[in-house]
């Protein structure tokens, strides 16, 4: 493959010292870059996170306040003045945060410093779903069904679902991700939704406007992405096949799509590419399409780096992120369309810290107690923790991105089984056994998933629940945790159970860098919600949002009776007991941990 841009011989940069306005895995992958580059980096940290593997790797370092993501990620005058404190020239948002945010975007370039993205205007148009579902019509690109503007009463919902049938979706406006979207089934729950869409939105994105989209009944993800430079040139490198999700989010993404037709594939990479130029777009985006019955449908635009941009890189042999930096310093992309070309087939897994047995993704916060990664030709990680580190309960969940490349799709596909059989992430749960179970499954293989196939048809009883470290006291006020050891009896091998001193880095209590060792709350998590005898315990750690219940009240088996937040997602707490609510002992607001009991059920 061949190339004609004279950035791939990687001149000198620009920028001397790029600021990362993000943390975990993706603010590692910028900071390795920029590194290459020869760009000084800056990290920022919120409290929780003053250990964080982005922080040891940056060359420097400036505290945020707080440990919410709102007190810290999402606060603009504290990272301005980081800004302004440590002189950096650029900054990169990564994704989530403020990546789509048009009024930060607008901020730092206020203050002369680039912002490693699309231009502001491009962010309010596309940025805002609403106003990007217009600005595609007006390209003629076709939207899925929907609104065009933000909805303001549930009756809007009622509304809307009757005239198209249900289900349908409430999205946020200003975000992405599957982080605030809710499918409706029927009116009863429209409410309900509607209250958590606008609340998972406004914590994630800090905006809370949603609207509403026709729910496709069995359609495929596929996203194109794009690069623009600001001299006019616009290009599709690919897309990628993202329909392997749970909760709207993906698990799995791939390059290229399987079963695509290519001129199909053409037709939608002109479209991304239309879309771009309608809105003035520069620099990296990804067009989203539904894929389903031989047509597509717009579904939005993600105006900055996708998690799963690695796979686009895999197969067309380009650093993202190096070009990224590129066309925000001015310079062309220095290719055309005809002169990019696609080699073999990529596979991406996102590591979640996430318990999947029975199908329930479980969020699972705590402290990372053992980390092996996979190696091998054509194997790639991604990731934003290492062992000792803790996963909050208050950021997003994922550890790390495990990426694949082979000649063909199967031969990725079993060198993705092969690197995940040889990763061990141990002291929290991880998605790892859902992965495992996906990429063996024959209707995968096939290439005959949609969005709704591992919810819907995709069995995952056999993966048992995650069973957290049990620890005790010693004699002498040590804490010990029983772990599986590897030993020798006679020069043979054997694995045993011992209980072993923690060394001052109890599972779950701390994160550690060098010799330094911060203390937090105990936090075991990611078991399936405890119910003994009506007594309803919390599985993770988290924040109640809202009690569906009080003293006195009927319930019955599946109903929801509290509300908890973990790691930017609400997850409903629901009974299999049926009976009389006897106690509730908590309230909105109150964060609690693992085994807290929140209602007693006579």
């Amino acid at each position: 493959m061949t190339f004609k841009f004279e950035t791939h011989e990687r001149r000198e940069a620009v920028f001397n010292k790029v600021l990362i306005a993000n943390r975990g895995e993706i603010a590692v992958r910028i900071i390795r870059t920029c590194r290459e580059l020869g760009i000084s980096t800056v990290a920022v940290y919120s409290q929780l996170d003053r250990d964080a593997l982005h922080v040891r790797l940056a060359d420097e370092a400036y505290a945020l306040p707080g440990e919410t993501a709102a007190d810290s990620y999402l606060n603009t005058e504290a990272i301005i003045r980081a800004i302004t404190e440590s002189k950096a020239d650029a900054l990169h948002p990564g994704y989530g945060f403020f990546s789509e945010n048009t009024d930060f975007a607008r901020a730092i370039t206020d203050l002369g410093v680039t912002f490693i993205g699309p231009p502001p205007e491009a962010i309010e148009i596309m940025g805002d779903k609403i106003s990007s579902r217009l600005a595609a019509e007006a390209a003629g690109v076709n939207g899925v069904p929907g609104r065009s503007e933000p909805v303001k009463d549930v009756s809007e919902i009622i509304s809307f679902g009757e005239e198209f049938g249900w289900p349908i979706a409430i999205k946020a406006a200003y975000g992405g991700g599957g982080r605030g979207m809710k499918v409706v089934s029927n009116p009863d729950n429209a409410q309900e939704s509607m209250d958590s869409a606008k609340r998972e939105a406004l914590g994630a994105f800090g905006r809370d406007e949603i609207y509403l989209e026709k729910y496709l009944d069995w359609p495929r993800h596929i996203e194109m992405q794009i690069f623009a430079d600001a001299h006019g040139n616009v290009v599709w490198l690919g897309e990628r096949d993202c329909s392997t999700q749970r909760r709207h989010q993906k698990l799995i993404e791939e390059s290229p799509a399987p079963n695509f037709p290519n001129e199909t594939r053409i037709k939608m990479g002109e479209a991304a590419v239309a879309v771009a130029k309608a809105c003035g777009y520069v620099n990296a985006g990804t067009v989203e399409f539904l894929f389903q019955d031989g047509e597509f449908y717009f579904l939005e635009m993600n105006t900055r780096l996708q998690v799963e941009h690695p796979v686009t890189e895999q197969v067309v042999g380009m650093d993202l992120v190096e070009l990224q930096l590129r066309v925000a310093q001015g310079e062309p992309l220095g290719f055309t369309q005809e002169d990019i070309s696609s080699s073999g087939h990529a596979f991406e897994c996102r590591i979640n810290a996430e318990d999947p047995s029975g199908g329930k993704f479980t969020p699972s916060p705590g402290a990372i107690t053992k980390w092996r990664a996979p190696g091998g030709y054509g194997v790639r990680l991604d990731a934003g923790y290492e062992a000792g580190d803790v996963i909050s309960q208050f950021y997003d969940n994922l550890i790390a991105k495990l990426i694949t490349w082979g000649p063909n799709r199967e031969v990725a596909r079993k060198k993705m089984l092969r690197a995940l059989d040889e990763m061990v992430v141990e002291g929290v749960a991880t998605t790892i056994p859902s992965h495992k179970a996906v990429l063996s499954n024959a209707e995968f293989i096939a290439g005959e998933h949609s969005t709704r196939w591992v919810e819907d048809r995709l069995d995952l009883s056999s993966i048992p629940p995650f069973k957290p470290d049990v620890t005790q006291i010693g004699d002498d006020g040590s804490t010990k945790v029983l772990r599986d050891v590897d030993a020798e009896v006679d020069g043979r091998r054997y694995r045993v159970k011992l209980w072993l001193p923690t060394q001052g880095v109890p599972s779950g209590t701390s994160s550690k860098s060098g010799g330094s060792t911060k203390r937090s709350k105990p936090s075991h998590s990611g078991g399936p919600i405890s119910v003994s005898s009506g007594t309803i315990t919390v599985p993770m750690q988290g924040t109640v949002v809202k009690v569906h219940v009080k003293e006195g009240d009927s319930v019955e088996i599946g109903q929801t009776v509290v509300t908890l937040e973990a790691m930017k997602m609400e997850n409903a707490i629901t009974t299999d007991t049926a009976g009389t609510v006897k106690e509730v002992r908590v309230a909105s607001g109150d964060a609690v941990g693992p085994g807290d009991v929140l209602v007693v059920i006579g």
